[in-house]
């Protein structure tokens, strides 16, 4: 009887023979050290996960007398829980992190964060990333007594030269979903936005004014507190835009939920969306798609960001040099019925004098 053939654990020679490099630079890609160029290092990389090639992390630690273990921590809000697995942009953020560690060698360590300062104090680990910095966030003081780097997802709100971080380009984004709803017609563009004290909201509002400036249209902002809880806060919001006169014939919000918000607030108002209301929200969730109507979304590429916060995490780790440290990773627009206006509505505003 013919033996059935056994996986064999693919070795660093087969991917330096597929990808035409030497062992060394295969080494060199995966650890984030030596002189390649961008187009050589992505090749290795790519390679490497085709072939499902994944260094043995103990023997790589030990070799490299670190722990092999990184760090990932979402901003703290004092005792208030919340639920990031819940939330699609934080999963998908931190399932591509971990298979991005894996894929290089390391274990990625989920922190929770609520962990004590004792704990954070202790922990081994080579390097952390962490998630959406506050103005006076308690982690990044804390990794600095201990020498341990740190990659920001999101832009520190108080940026000092040695920063690293990966963010998504809000302004390039935020200008894709504008000029899509100022193409479908909309002239008074509304905004909800949270007050809050990590880099997001400012960076997004001052991306809206911009824009609404070289456009010469009106800023229609109303802002509402993030915390303790802003499905309420932000429908109160929304409420007060369309509570304006002349009112917005477009709103956008830019948290997860806030689609689901802003539909909310215009069914207590009595309008019909897109007929009378433009919506679209900043958003990962898959049940946009089926909401009703459909809204549009503009996605921020969590698994992207995971990646590149990953990568640049372990160069500095390895002090590679030539290393950018501020990554900016482009949205994608995803244009739905909530945006689109009815064909008969187009028709009767041509026929009005």
């Amino acid at each position: 009887m013919e033996s059935s053939r056994v996986w064999r654990r693919p070795t660093l020679d087969a991917v330096a023979a597929r990808a035409g490099v030497s062992t060394a630079t295969v080494s060199n890609a995966l650890n984030g050290t030596g002189r390649l160029s961008e187009t050589t290092r992505q090749r290795v990389l790519a390679t490497a996960r085709e072939l499902g090639y994944a260094p043995a992390s103990t023997a790589r630690a030990l070799a490299r007398g670190s722990t092999g273990v990184l760090g990932l921590t979402m901003t703290t809000y004092g005792d208030l829980p919340v639920s990031y697995t819940e939330i699609p942009y934080y999963a998908a953020l931190t399932l591509s992190a971990m298979a991005a560690a894996h894929e290089r060698g390391y274990l990625l360590l989920t922190m929770p964060s609520s962990m004590s300062p004792w704990m954070w104090l202790n922990t081994p680990m080579d390097g952390v990333i962490h998630v959406e910095p506050r103005a006076d966030d308690p982690v990044g003081a804390i990794l600095r007594e201990r020498g341990i780097p740190m990659v920001s997802e999101g832009r520190p709100p108080r940026p000092h030269p040695c920063d690293a971080w990966v963010d998504s380009d809000h302004e390039s984004g935020l200008r894709l979903l504008l000029d899509h709803l100022a193409e479908s017609g909309a002239r008074r563009i509304g905004l909800s936005l949270p007050r809050h004290d990590d880099a997001y909201p400012q960076l997004v509002a001052h991306a809206y004014r911009r824009w609404c400036d070289e456009h010469r249209r009106p800023a229609l902002v109303e802002e509402y507190a993030a915390l303790p809880d802003y499905f309420t806060a932000e429908q109160g919001a929304v409420g007060r835009l369309l509570d304006r006169d002349p009112r917005p014939d477009a709103v956008i919000g830019v948290y997860s939920d806030s689609g689901h918000n802003i539909l909310a607030a215009a069914r207590r108002h009595g309008l019909r969306v897109p007929r009378d209301l433009l919506v679209a929200c900043v958003s990962e969730d898959p049940e946009y798609a089926s909401t009703a109507p459909p809204v549009t979304t503009l996605g921020l590429r969590p698994d992207r960001v995971g990646t590149e916060a990953v990568d640049l995490l372990i160069s500095v780790i390895n002090s590679r040099s030539g290393v950018d440290r501020r990554r900016l990773v482009q949205p994608v627009l995803l244009p739905r019925r909530s945006t689109r206006r009815a064909a008969n509505r187009d028709r009767h505003d041509r026929q009005q004098p």
